[in-house]
């Protein structure tokens, strides 16, 4: 049966939305829902071990978040112009995809200074959308200074629900243990629960730990605006899958080994690059994968998430994989049982 957007609709309590990093990531929630049964358990994240035996297998997306948000000064004006780095189109032209806040001031030909002694000027190039622009930053030294340059002048950039500041507590707990790759804007969240220790307790177990990388844009959480699913349009987002992780997920699949995909990410870069036999492919390339209701996991058998906002794609991801009448039940349940969502939230397990 086809869904419709406002069946992915629920009130979440503003209480509900996490504010601040847990003093210790692993400290977190984790709701059990149990596909087949219905059974839905209450545990603590580190208690994910139970559920888990030597030749399982865990993927990671192991992007990381660059310090996208900048406040820069219109020329002329000096009016305070906030930033939003989205995708970088051309490393040689310093051209980039970003967001501008407020949108309505800025024009093409305008020119935007960053930093207190104007150490890097801009130049409006294009309109993408109401909000979208094409920066290109005058900037001619070496690409290295150019992007050290930006990780100085830019902050974490929080998602606008956490009204406040990013301290340097966010810098570290805005991003997981194992991120490696730069180029993400915002956090693979479901990953932030981890800490060092449960990565090893893991590795002892047994388990298999890939890693790929889904460097994640802005998209995943742009509204819904048609209530027909199908004439929903992802962006595309930078995929990279490596052929060692293509053959563990296959020799876990074929010895019938749970396959775990930590974030809705790392299940959309799975159930990208299939093959006609419905094995994991090694990919370099993009996705825009939208999963919603009904669809049909080649790869994925198992996954972690953390709770979501109502009518977000990633809401209809988890319910495509745990089934909507469960999850939207799971989700009934932990507003009453008091579950922290969104990024610094807490999480589910889906098996």
């Amino acid at each position: 049966m086809k869904l419709k957007l406002s069946q992915f609709d629920f009130k979440l309590p503003p209480e509900r939305l996490a504010q601040e990093p847990l003093l210790n990531r692993d400290d977190s929630r984790m709701m059990v829902v149990h596909r087949n049964s219905g059974l839905i358990e209450h545990k603590k994240f580190v208690d994910i071990l139970d559920y888990f035996e030597e030749g399982d297998v865990m993927i990671f997306n192991n992007t990381k978040v660059i310090p996208a948000r900048l406040y820069g000064n219109k020329e002329k004006t000096g009016a305070k112009i906030e930033v939003f780095l989205m995708r970088e189109l051309n490393k040689e032209s310093r051209l980039w995809d970003v967001l501008v806040d407020p949108a309505r001031k800025i024009r093409i030909g305008n020119k935007l200074y960053f930093g207190e002694n104007d150490d890097l000027i801009a130049e409006v190039i294009d309109n993408t959308t109401s909000r979208g622009r094409t920066l290109r930053f005058l900037h001619d030294a070496p690409y290295d200074e150019f992007k050290q340059k930006i990780e100085l002048l830019g902050q974490t950039p929080l998602p606008k629900y956490i009204n406040r500041e990013p301290t340097a507590e966010d810098e570290e707990k805005y991003q997981t243990v194992y991120a490696k790759h730069k180029g993400a804007v915002a956090a693979p969240t479901a990953g932030l629960h981890f800490s060092k220790i449960i990565l090893k307790k893991l590795e002892i177990l047994g388990v298999h730990i890939p890693e790929l990388t889904l460097h994640i844009g802005l998209g995943t959480f742009r509204p819904v605006e048609v209530e027909d699913l199908s004439k929903h349009k992802m962006d595309s987002e930078e995929v990279f899958i490596p052929s060692s992780v293509a053959e563990i997920v296959n020799n876990g699949l074929a010895k019938k080994r749970k396959i775990c995909a930590v974030g809705t990410t790392t299940v959309r870069a799975i159930e990208t690059p299939v093959s006609s036999y419905q094995t994991l492919k090694s990919y370099n390339g993009w996705t825009n994968k939208f999963i919603f209701p009904p669809y049909d996991f080649q790869i994925t058998n198992c996954m972690l998430t953390n709770f979501h906002s109502p009518k977000s794609t990633v809401l209809m991801l988890v319910a495509a994989f745990g089934g909507h009448e469960l999850i939207m039940k799971a989700y009934r349940e932990a507003i009453k049982e008091k579950y922290k969502f969104l990024s610094y939230g807490d999480c589910m397990l889906i098996i």
